[in-house]
């Protein structure tokens, strides 16, 4: 059974910083792209950013490049997000999401819905003084 679950989320000021994990299992989690999306009160889902399997490639949401960094550790089947000056704007529930497709790079962002299969239960983020 699939299961990816995020962690490292909470409350944190504006500039702030947070990092994000998400662990992953049932499945082999070096064969495939991965991405962090976002869904901010009242408003639908956001693609953030994906890494390849490797993690050699990394692509960003321009909202976000510069900031964010994601990044994987194969060995421990773990997904990472960390988030630097952090903006109000950043506030959202952030989910992890494995493709659909495999390990196709740059993956298609086209319908997350579509494009991406597994979801994890998400970790709310806040920014707020």
């Amino acid at each position: 059974e699939v299961q990816l679950v995020e962690s490292g989320g909470g409350l944190v000021q504006p500039g702030g910083s947070l990092r994000l994990s998400c662990a992953a299992s049932g499945f082999t989690f070096s064969s495939y792209t991965m991405s962090w999306v976002r869904q901010a009160p009242g408003k639908g889902l956001e693609w953030v950013s994906a890494i390849n399997r490797s993690g050699g490639s990394t692509v960003y949401a321009d909202s976000v490049k510069g900031r964010f960094t994601i990044s994987r550790d194969n060995a421990k089947n773990t997904l990472y997000l960390q988030m630097t000056d952090l903006k109000p704007e950043d506030t959202a529930v952030y989910y992890c999401a494995k493709y659909r497709y495999g390990s196709g790079w740059p993956p298609r962002r086209s319908d997350l819905g579509e494009d991406y299969d597994y979801w994890g239960q998400g970790t709310q983020v806040t920014v707020s003084s």
